[in-house]
């Protein structure tokens, strides 16, 4: 056997043996994830003091209450009520279920009848301490509590209160892992089918995408246990909404090029090292962006906020990981049938047909400052619309649909208008527990205040209610001054919780979004080499995040009837927006400059870029869009809130910003797009060098 024939046989084996090997490796690699994924969901907390930093007042109520006699307790409230007046009968039917609530569990109390003025209404409370801090006892007791106390014979019997609340969340929580994973499938499967047009290509980046979402399940589970990173049913859920969204997106890129290849080359392997020589620098630079804003979140004090930094960046490596190896390693594998249909046969050429982005890049060319002047107008004036957006969501606002926790509030609200329904909790040192229930007691806003528990490190609880329904101003105005008059004590609760959500979110605003537009914009100098085009980029995403906020505002109140906006909606939507948008300017741009370099004139090269690269970001962007909007058809409000804002921003990043104000201003500035780099100087000096590889085709 010759040389040359010995080195034919040698590639060919290479050819056969690489995918297989690579498919080996991932066998193995989900063989060993396996075990952990599956625990991810065992480790997911949703209670709203896990979501606080250990600073926060609530925060070290919450950890001192578990140092108490008892440990944490579970405080609902029953609520029995009849339209007209309740009867001797309902009494005693709910005295009667009382106290078989009482008989079968350990309450720290036995509950007492408290009447409404109008004789409307029962309440009564009911705490337990056996519950503790475990999220399932919590729930069997809430939901044996709901077994006992029903309704009959016109009278209506639910069960509220902080724990009912909690529980009502955490099975909403509970329930996005399936619904959310099998909705995302079905959208991401419908677009691929219309995009591919065949019966079998959308298959293979789909699974691998699942392939890829599993495996995030495990290095999340991983990460908890090395590092005590925080998982949150909202960080899980964005987490399967990335791998599924951002993977696809990379896989769009990848056979977008493999199929241009395969017509240039005879033999699907090359085609395919070729394919990803030609877009991997992108994919990575785009992931490697993406992964950066991300972990940007790091810096926020909000635990579920920092928690989603490293979870969402789990879920973007991952997805890059498989559509780099396991993907092309699929596709080689089956050849090119795997396009039937449309099969792209060695050395034919591609039909011709009109591009709409063609002719969205002419129209924005012919006058660049008319379309970017008026893009900019529009752009502006959405963003007024967050002006419009509700204040900050109630805890009982917070769910699409209204649970008996809801109801209760509402009952309660209505039957009992000048008395508090859910208990402020303070803290204080036992040798100060006489003097600062006193100071509580003369607080204008407290209706009264009751001695707890003691101990727990020399600890003493005192429970208030206040004269304020809860998180009303009123309520709230009672816990701000208490926690300044009260030095040395802790004020917590449910509602002093949801005050310092918003403060440590109002802090995480100003600390993050300056970091991330930084990291962002150090990232795109250096993979543009330029000031100007990263400049241009950045910009263009925020005016998106504006717009998009604004959408939200114009559509959340008056036509959605949103009582409130989720504090955290401005800082992830505009972490993912920038993020995201970003990752799509990069392929633009890395583009247009590939066109510089080859010595095309700054608005041909514009061109050409959104002609060449439009249609696959276009399917990206649909794709990314939808599998975001998913979240909006989930059971709780921040979740619905922040699908809407950041598939608004992408659908308008998409087929606004990108393709005829980044054009547009592209075209206008000319070569002054590149400065400083030397493509701002000397357009044709380059061109006769090294050329980079090409980002789309």
């Amino acid at each position: 056997m010759g040389p040359e024939k010995a080195g034919k046989t040698s590639t060919g084996r290479r050819r056969t043996a690489v995918p297989w090997l690579l498919l080996g490796l991932w066998v193995a690699v989900l063989a060993a994830v396996g075990p952990f994924a599956a625990k991810l969901s065992d480790v997911q907390h949703d209670r709203a003091v896990d979501y606080l930093p250990s600073s926060a007042d609530s925060t070290q109520v919450a950890k001192i209450e578990d140092r108490l006699p008892g440990g944490e307790a579970t405080e609902l409230v029953l609520v029995y009520h009849r339209d007209g007046g309740l009867r001797s009968a309902d009494r005693d039917t709910a005295a009667r279920q009382v106290a078989v609530i009482t008989r079968a569990n350990p309450l720290t109390a036995a509950p007492e009848a408290v009447p409404s003025p109008d004789g409307s209404t029962l309440m009564y409370a009911v705490a337990s301490n056996a519950p503790g801090t475990d999220e399932k006892k919590r729930d069997a007791f809430v939901n044996d509590v709901r077994d006992v106390a029903r309704g009959t014979d016109g009278m209506s019997v639910v069960v509220g209160g902080p724990g009912a609340l909690a529980t009502d969340a955490g099975e909403v929580y509970n329930s996005l892992g399936g619904p959310l994973l099998y909705t995302t499938v079905a959208v991401v499967a419908v677009l691929l089918i219309l995009i591919y047009r065949s019966p079998l290509l959308w298959l293979v980046p789909l699974a691998v995408a699942g392939v890829a979402d599993y495996l995030s399940m495990g290095v999340a589970y991983g990460l908890h246990q090395a590092f005590g990173t925080s998982v949150s049913g909202q960080s899980s859920g964005v987490m399967t909404i990335l791998v599924f969204g951002a993977g696809t997106d990379y896989a769009l890129l990848i056979i977008s090029r493999y199929r241009e290849e395969l017509r240039r080359v005879e033999r699907p392997y090359d085609a395919m090292k070729e394919a990803l020589r030609g877009c991997g620098p992108a994919v990575l630079a785009s992931s490697g962006t993406v992964a950066a804003g991300l972990l940007c979140l790091l810096a926020a004090d909000l635990n579920s906020s920092r928690g989603m930094g490293p979870t969402g960046t789990v879920g973007v490596l991952c997805a890059l990981l498989a559509m780099l190896t396991l993907l092309p390693a699929v596709l080689v594998l089956l050849g090119r049938r795997v396009f039937w249909p449309l099969v792209p046969a060695y050395g034919s050429e591609p039909k011709q047909r009109r591009s709409l982005f063609s002719a969205m890049g002419t129209s924005a060319g012919r006058r660049p400052l008319v379309v970017l002047a008026s893009g900019a107008v529009l752009l502006g004036a959405l963003a007024l619309g967050a002006l419009n957006l509700p204040g900050p969501l109630k805890q009982q606002d917070s769910f699409a649909h209204r649970p008996d926790s809801v109801a209760a509030m509402e009952t309660l609200a209505r039957a009992y208008p000048g008395r508090g329904t859910q208990p402020i909790t303070v803290i204080t040192p036992t040798g100060r527990a006489e003097a600062t229930l006193a100071s509580v007691r003369a607080h204008a806003g407290v209706a009264s205040a009751e001695r707890g528990r003691s101990g727990g490190g020399g600890w003493t609880e005192i429970s208030v209610i206040a004269r304020g329904a809860p998180q009303s101003a009123a309520e709230t105005a009672t816990i701000k001054a208490l926690r300044a008059d009260l030095g040395g004590s802790y004020v917590g609760g449910p509602s002093a919780q949801q005050i310092d959500l918003q403060d440590t979110d109002a802090r995480d605003r100003l600390v993050v979004v300056p970091i991330v537009l930084v990291s962002v914009l150090l990232i795109l100098v250096l993979l543009l080499r330029s000031l100007v085009a990263p400049l241009l980029l950045v910009a263009a995403v925020i005016a998106v995040w504006g717009a998009a906020l604004g959408i939200g505002g114009l559509v959340f109140g008056p036509l959605l009837g949103f009582e409130g906006t989720d504090p955290g909606l401005g800082l992830l939507s505009f972490v993912f927006l920038v993020a995201l948008g970003v990752d799509y300017g990069i392929f633009l741009m890395h583009r247009m400059r590939e066109e510089s370099r080859s010595g095309a004139e700054p608005a041909a090269a514009a061109l050409t870029a959104l002609r060449t690269t439009g249609g696959v970001i276009a399917s990206a962007g649909l794709v990314l869009a939808a599998t975001f909007a998913v979240l909006t058809n989930m059971g709780l409000l921040q979740l619905v809130e922040l699908g809407f804002v950041i598939s608004v921003g992408v659908l308008l990043d998409t087929f606004l910003v990108r393709t005829y104000l980044v054009t547009s201003a592209s075209v206008a500035l000319g070569r002054k797009v590149w400065w400083p780099g030397t493509l701002s100087r000397e357009p044709d000096t380059e061109a006769a060098g090294k050329q980079e590889p090409v980002a789309v085709g």
